[in-house]
């Protein structure tokens, strides 16, 4: 047990020391940034959820101590705790009639995933202002200072700077949600494959293109759609929110069905190609049809019951 917390205050720590790299304003330190949550998957899929907690709890005090209360809160609330919480549910397990331990579905996890994102994105933005009148200005403030400059001789006229403005505060919580899920996805798939090369992941590796997402998913984003038109204020940003965690793990369910689509296929490996190949260069038009995607490979699903699972023993 002491080995345990051992190793997970030391991946703590690390994990730390990545996410405060970001304070050297470098693009290098911004993508070991991406990487923070890395740490604390790895010794909660290594080493069970307890070395996660024991991570989490670590370098969320080293942040607190030695940049900054706030960075400790920052922290934890957007990389330890999410890391772990979706290492835990990726552990979880069942035994069936048969006796064969059944893992939580990687479906389930990615709908999870969109969810944290969405937490998270909602959190950071009442931290920034506890009204929502606060929290627009000093989100404007923010994108003003960051782009202003290279708006001014672009759009001269001011109604036509405040416009846009306007939209990228309005499109910046949904925008966070899908980083957030793009960041955790790959996260999590790094810190699985490193542990099962490493022989100690307790799972079965999945077949990750057979992934489903559960029906609920269409429910949410579908109620996500209608709060984003119609709810004011913080309640419309939180729709944003969802409907960007989800719309981000929805495109990744339509790239694992066009994966399956295409099995058997002489020509899948060009059109893979293509496919991430259009991704890097037409990345949001390309997403946009993925998640159309992946709604259509959800509706087509056979429904199938499903009972919740229980966490596995230690």
């Amino acid at each position: 047990m002491a080995m345990i917390f051992l190793i997970g205050s030391g991946a703590g720590l690390v994990a730390a020391l990545l996410f405060g790299a970001v304070a050297t304003v470098s693009p290098l330190a911004l993508l070991l940034s991406y990487l923070a949550p890395l740490p604390v998957l790895i010794a909660a899929l290594g080493w069970n959820h307890r070395s996660g907690l024991a991570a989490a709890v670590a370098g969320s005090l080293a942040c607190a101590l030695f940049l900054a209360p706030a960075a400790g809160a920052v922290f934890a609330i957007a990389v330890a705790l999410p890391a772990w919480w979706l290492a835990y549910l990726a552990l979880l397990g069942r035994a069936d009639e048969a006796g064969r331990l059944e893992w939580y579905p990687l479906g389930r996890v990615l709908l999870w995933i969109g969810a944290t994102a969405a937490l998270i994105t909602l959190i950071g933005a009442v931290a920034l202002g506890p009204s929502y009148g606060e929290y627009r200005a000093a989100l404007e403030v923010l994108i003003r200072a960051m782009i202003g400059a290279e708006l001014t001789p672009a759009l001269p006229q001011q109604a036509e700077v405040e416009q846009f403005v306007g939209l990228v505060a309005g499109a910046v919580p949904a925008v966070a949600a899908m980083t957030f899920v793009y960041m955790l996805t790959i996260n999590l798939w790094i810190a699985a494959f490193t542990v099962r090369l490493s022989q100690r992941l307790p799972r079965t590796w999945p077949s990750i293109p057979d992934t489903m997402m559960p029906r609920q998913t269409l429910v949410i984003t579908g109620f996500a759609c209608v709060g984003v038109a119609v709810l004011p204020a913080f309640p419309g940003l939180a729709a944003t929110a969802v409907l960007g965690g989800m719309a981000a793990a929805l495109s990744l369910q339509g790239l694992a069905a066009i994966h399956v689509a295409t099995r058997g296929n002489r020509a899948r490996p060009a059109l893979l190609g293509l496919l991430y190949l259009s991704l890097l260069l037409l990345s949001v038009w390309v997403l946009v049809v993925l998640a159309i995607v992946g709604v259509v490979a959800i509706a087509m699903r056979r429904p199938a019951s499903a009972r919740p699972a229980i966490p596995k023993t230690d």
